[in-house]
């Protein structure tokens, strides 16, 4: 039974997410549609896979950093522009979920069969690789260099970042500063691009364009530390897949490199995990009571704060609005979320 104080904290990111989101229904709804045009093809298999993914859901978290960005800025300009690019976020956002589930043997995500786990790998690669070129032929019409480039570049990172994690997989003596690399390659680089490409569409001036930039990194940086903190503190239902996926497929995130400093005898407890494949009961247990003994999730929980509250100070360039209120309220929306 949930008790009024775990309500209570549900509740917060929810009604954040509410007033955040509400202040662009419209223009969610237009990604939405987008979406599915763009996901629509004369190839049947294609068609059917897009149809899937999209209903999929998802909280649309980049396509929304986008069209708040550009707004915060005080962009009003092509808004079907806006609306494109937006979408093509979520697409290359979408295709490295694809990716990364059969990278990782999914089985689950957002409480769905994944796509790998559904229609085999094949597909799966295949319809991620149709997803990451329909993005960037939507870009291309829109003939800016300058976010071709952008776009270019942070799928190069996403791209090095797997690759890089890969080497690392099972590696129980990963350094912090490998960590952070691996985090910003995978995850910030695409917040950051989302942030900055809503400033250029709103033909803010260099400052303002890199003020996004960075509150789109520090941003993502506090997301995925958020996200690595509730493989310890959630459940599979909340989080819509296994609880302890990272541990299981050899990834050693901030929280276990935080313990294993405080007491290095985890390390072959970890290892062990990594080997066997089983966390749960004692060894589970085990992990928990260390963390608690040592407060390593508080320290990343209060490490992801400080990089919400440099998000916050990115924006003091802005001029006072709803949108730039909006962006100043996501930072503590990602890290009290509960999925």
């Amino acid at each position: 039974m949930q008790t009024f104080a775990t309500q209570k904290k549900e509740l917060i990111p929810n009604l954040a997410a509410r007033k955040i989101f509400g202040l662009i229904r419209d223009e969610m709804s237009l990604v939405e549609a987008e979406f599915e045009r763009q996901a629509k093809s004369n190839i049947q298999v294609i068609d059917y896979l897009g149809d899937y993914l999209r209903s999929s859901g998802g909280k649309r978290v980049r396509p929304a950093l986008l069209i708040l960005a550009n707004y915060a800025i005080g962009g009003r300009g092509d808004a079907d522009k806006v609306i494109r690019s937006a979408t093509v976020m979520e697409m290359l956002h979408t295709a490295t979920l694809v990716h990364d589930d059969i990278i990782d043997n999914a089985d689950l995500r957002r409480s769905r069969a994944t796509i790998n786990a559904r229609f085999g790998n094949h597909a799966a690669v295949l319809m991620g690789d149709w997803l990451y070129m329909s993005a960037f032929e939507t870009s291309l019409k829109e003939r800016s260099l300058e976010i071709l480039d952008i776009l270019t570049r942070l799928t190069r990172k996403m791209t090095e970042g797997e690759l890089i994690q890969l080497t690392t997989l099972g590696k129980v003596d990963l350094s912090e500063e490998e960590y952070y690399d691996i985090l910003r390659r995978k995850t910030a680089y695409l917040f950051a691009g989302c942030c900055e490409i809503g400033a250029i569409l709103g033909d803010a001036p260099p400052e303002r364009q890199q003020a996004m930039r960075e509150y789109g990194m520090n941003l993502g940086i506090a997301f995925q530390l958020a996200d690595d903190l509730l493989d310890f503190t959630s459940d599979d239902k909340a989080l819509g897949k296994a609880a302890g996926a990272d541990i299981l497929e050899g990834k050693l995130t901030l929280p276990l490199i935080k313990l294993i400093q405080i007491e290095p005898s985890f390390k072959s407890l970890i290892e062990e995990i990594m080997l066997s494949g089983e966390y749960s009961g004692s060894i589970k247990n085990e992990i928990a009571d260390g963390m608690q003994r040592h407060a390593t999730l508080t320290q990343v929980q209060e490490i992801a704060t400080g990089y919400a509250i440099k998000a916050r100070k990115n924006l003091e360039i802005l001029p006072q609005t709803e949108y730039r209120e909006a962006l100043d309220e996501i930072p503590n929306f990602v890290i009290a979320r509960n999925n």
